[in-house]
């Protein structure tokens, strides 16, 4: 074989080889999300709600209103037992929050309303009685310190990679309680309540405080949150990507960038 020939024979071997060393490359990546690292760099910033995100709203609510029973004997008032108390709180609870959350009522209507409505439907109400079991309410339920699972670990592991800001409509004071209480304060640098930013989710404005409070835009933001009315509509108003904090695999036909069951998923998505 003349040395041209054999040259070209090795010229030949090594292409190949390149493109097979291509190939197999090619081949590793199949599956494998794109641009997930520059997905991973896109974001400084990270949003949370808080109750039912971080802290366990239900259980906290749920042990408070057992004590408050006891304490003010309620079954000699007319209310049977724990559990319709709870059951009830639960269903007045809720609407009050959805007409605040619309904007229809204040936070004042919702500490008035709240146990007189329960009492009265149990043929129970008198003034005193609902004044007192709503101030206790009110004090007690905040220092309770059930967080939802992996919240502890998932903010210790985010929180030297990102800036942290809670983004809320409840009251200033008591969610300041309920982070100090669950040993979470010191993981964020804004605390961002509807009352402090002059609106309530889903409002875009308080998205737009809590960005200009951390100096980003909306591209450097990610918010997650458990109420697809005022986290993730919200959110998507103010044109930042979302994670829906979907416990309990509810169906939806909301748009979310991204979807988990457990906050400990946050690790691999962030």
């Amino acid at each position: 074989m003349s040395v041209r020939a054999a040259l070209s024979l090795l010229a030949g071997l090594r292409t190949t080889h390149f493109g097979l060393r291509q190939a197999a490359q090619s081949l590793t990546q199949i599956g494998k999300p794109r641009n997930a690292s520059k997905q991973h760099q896109m974001y400084s910033c990270i949003f949370f709600d808080l109750d039912h995100t971080l802290w366990d709203y239900e259980t906290n609510s749920r042990q408070t209103l057992d004590e408050l029973y006891q304490h003010y004997n309620l079954a000699t008032h007319g209310v049977p037992d724990a559990e319709q108390f709870h059951r009830r709180f639960q269903e007045v609870n809720t609407q009050l929050w959805d007409r605040y959350d619309r904007g229809l009522i204040d936070s004042g209507v919702i500490r008035k309303e709240r146990f007189k409505q329960i009492l009265e439907a149990f043929n129970a109400y008198n003034a005193g009685l609902s004044e007192q079991i709503s101030h206790d309410y009110l004090y007690s339920c905040p220092q309770k310190t059930n967080l939802i699972p992996h919240a502890l670990e998932t903010l210790a592991y985010l929180s030297p990679r990102y800036h942290l800001t809670v983004v809320t409509n409840g009251f200033e004071e008591i969610q300041h309680q309920k982070l100090k209480a669950g040993n979470m304060a010191s993981y964020f640098n804004h605390i961002v309540t509807s009352q402090r930013a002059g609106h309530k989710k889903p409002a875009r404005e308080i998205f737009d405080y809590a960005m200009r409070a951390n100096k980003v835009e909306c591209h450097q933001v990610i918010m997650i949150g458990d109420n697809l009315a005022t986290d993730i509509a919200g959110a998507r108003n103010a044109s930042i990507h979302t994670v829906f904090f979907n416990p309990d695999k509810r169906e939806h036909q909301e748009v979310v960038t991204h979807e988990i069951e457990h906050l400990s998923q946050l690790r691999e998505l962030l």
